[in-house]
């Protein structure tokens, strides 16, 4: 669910618990002490024959999976507020991405591309059902949007979001209470959108939740353009890791999404995604418990240079990756400037992609559908 080129990738409006976020309510929340969240209080719907025959609210006689993520070890130890400082001392001269701009956030945002400084701005909330399967199940991602990219892509389709900024800064005390919120909707993981620049304030606000009751799983859904300080701060943090592989080669990385050696950072940054959490592994209910799911935009013209990206999977991850290869391009924003991406994907440019994926041994896709209709 990252901001470039996914259909319909942000829920609509009414969907949304926290759209525009008011900070006047939210700081208001903040002097409320939180409700306390036992594990025997959580209760999941239950399916029958893929079908969800109660509301997120119904209590049943079965808990949610995974039980225990991994980040409450580092809680127990202390290990997971060391984090937190680390991080936020980071922002003082910013390696925080891949941009490597080297700019103290806390003092000033010129020079810094992602446009955010010590607090995190954040779009909205909402439980999430368009993701994939293992992360929406039958209650819902726990999804939260954040704004601002470190990626400019030019067929951004939430341009508004990913460029412009919209949405509210927030208090990491703030964004623990929305991880909160959406545990307590029955949402079956936290599903933190485009957060490669906001690792400092995730840290803070999970450490929150986490000792004010947060149990669910943090799923770390990015554009790919991470960098090794930031994802060593998230080891052992992170239980999903979703990054995009957008492009095969840095050259038109750079020329489409305006970054510089996407490629090499992107494969460097997916072996160490994998190196901490392997492949992705499902509970007895099918839910993402833990590991990779990687994502892979197919553009028009063969421009994400697809088969490039299936065979670094395939040879030097792990053909049992869980991969969704995306169908749903179609021209937004700047793309109209840029041939091809001034049109739509056809169905042979897609089949084509399929055809490299059982290649290259990797039929582990996500298989919500094979055509956009």
């Amino acid at each position: 669910m990252t901001a470039c080129g996914r259909a319909k990738s942000y829920p609509t409006q009414q969907a949304v618990i926290f759209s525009r976020v008011s900070q006047e309510n939210l700081q208001e929340e903040l002097f409320r002490p939180p409700a306390p969240v036992r594990r025997q209080d959580w209760h999941l719907p239950r399916m029958v024959h893929g079908r969800n025959t109660m509301t997120a609210n119904t209590a049943v006689d079965r808990p949610p999976s995974p039980a225990w993520p991994a980040y409450l070890a580092l809680l127990d130890n202390g290990e997971l507020e060391r984090r937190v400082a680390e991080a936020y001392a980071r922002l003082d001269d910013c390696d925080l991405c891949a941009r490597y701009c080297r700019v103290n956030r806390r003092q000033t945002l010129k020079g810094v591309v992602c446009r955010t400084g010590e607090r995190a701005v954040v779009h909205g909330c909402c439980p999430h059902h368009g993701e994939e399967n293992p992360l929406r199940g039958w209650a819902g991602s726990g999804t939260i949007f954040f704004s601002w990219c470190n990626l400019r892509c030019v067929f951004c389709q939430n341009w508004e979001i990913s460029q412009q900024g919209e949405g509210q800064e927030i208090t990491s005390e703030a964004l623990a209470r929305m991880m909160l919120d959406l545990q307590r909707h029955g949402c079956h993981n936290i599903n933190l959108v485009t957060p490669s620049h906001v690792v400092p304030q995730i840290l803070a606000a999970t450490l929150l939740a986490a000792q004010w009751g947060l149990r669910l799983p943090l799923v770390y859904n990015t554009g790919g353009y991470d960098s090794p300080e930031a994802l060593a701060l998230l080891d052992g943090v992170v239980d999903i890791y979703m990054p995009d592989m957008k492009y095969g080669d840095s050259e038109t990385a750079h020329r489409y999404s305006h970054v510089r050696n996407y490629w090499e950072v992107n494969q460097a940054a997916v072996r160490e995604m994998h190196r901490q959490v392997g492949d992705l592994t499902l509970d007895e209910h099918g839910l993402a418990r833990r590991g990779l799911l990687v994502r892979h935009l197919v553009l028009p013209g063969d421009l994400a240079n697809t088969e490039t990206v299936l065979a670094f999977l395939a040879r030097e991850i792990s053909t049992n990756t869980w991969l969704n290869l995306m169908d749903q391009y179609h021209p937004c924003y700047k793309a109209f400037e840029e041939p091809p991406l001034d049109r739509s994907l056809t169905r042979e440019e897609y089949e084509q992609a399929l055809r490299l994926a059982e290649k290259y041994g990797l039929r582990r896709l996500d298989q919500r559908r094979r055509w956009r209709e």
